[in-house]
């Protein structure tokens, strides 16, 4: 008879919108683990995030992640917060240990993992699209993990500007920043190319980042954050004039594989998370 879960629960703080494919991904990964132990999504309204935060410790549970619109505010709720987590100032895994939170950001890092897989990352120059959650997650990885220069583009310019100051003083990093105008130009000897931005998400499988493709070198490295569709059409572009391309699944997986290993100790298989994924995403 399988016991209690309650000791063993890691779950989501998000809203759930039908069948979650993270949720799907990690209890694959449990299970190829062999381990009594339950991925579940939570939906919490924000004025109850400090009750459901004290729950999870209550009920014994090893950690969870946090999704929008909680990845700021749960910070209040913790008790200290791991290097990444504090550059960024935000947190999408909590692990509790010995009955006290600690937040993480696996967002970069898992990323990070992705690229490392056809690029390292350290002395590369790097163009960031956007300047959100996961551009800046995405941007002080890569600048912790070596990158010699960074560019941040951003319709925002004041944000893009914002992000680019905090990364440059924070880490060993060149950064700057420049405003996002129709038909970018990449600059000359961009060595990583980055969308960070929602573009091309499903059902808007159609749409790319708005930039001078012209531009862009077969030598570059093209990465998109997006998971759904695996293959974008910003990817689809790339692959076409002989780019490299990462796609947003590995980063997901990534992250679930990191998650995993702070709330376990385990090291899950990242081939089974991303069939998991790619089934459950249809």
């Amino acid at each position: 008879m399988t016991r209690s879960f309650l000791s063993t629960i890691t779950g989501s703080f998000s809203r759930p919108a039908g069948e979650n494919p993270t949720v799907a991904m990690v209890e694959a990964a449990y299970r190829a683990l062999g381990l009594d132990a339950r991925y579940l999504n939570c939906e919490v309204a924000p004025e109850l995030l400090g009750d459901a935060v004290r729950g999870a410790v209550a009920q014994g549970w090893t950690g969870f992640n946090c999704s929008l619109p909680h990845k700021i505010a749960v910070i209040e709720h913790l008790d200290a917060l791991a290097e990444s987590a504090r550059l960024i100032g935000a947190v999408n895994c909590v692990v509790v240990r010995d009955g006290r939170l600690v937040g993480e950001n696996t967002d970069g890092k898992g990323f990070l993992a992705s690229l490392a897989e056809t690029v390292d990352p350290a002395g590369t120059r790097v163009v960031v699209l956007g300047a959100g959650g996961a551009a800046r997650a995405i941007a002080f990885e890569l600048a912790l993990a070596g990158a010699s220069d960074l560019t941040i583009v951003n319709r925002d310019a004041d944000r893009g500007a914002a992000l680019a100051a905090e990364v440059a003083q924070a880490t060993d990093a060149v950064a700057r920043a420049l405003p996002w105008t129709p038909g970018f130009a990449l600059p000359d000897g961009t060595d990583v190319l980055v969308n960070a931005t929602s573009i091309g998400l499903a059902p808007d499988v159609d749409s790319r980042p708005d930039l001078d493709y012209g531009t862009l070198a077969a030598e570059t490295v093209v990465a998109d954050v997006i998971p759904n569709p695996a293959r974008t059409a910003f990817l689809a572009e790339a692959e076409r004039r002989g780019c490299r391309t990462v796609d947003g699944l590995g980063m997901l997986v990534n992250q679930g594989v990191l998650g995993i290993r702070l709330w376990t100790g385990r090291d899950a298989d990242p081939e089974v998370m991303r069939q998991a994924l790619a089934e459950a995403f249809g």
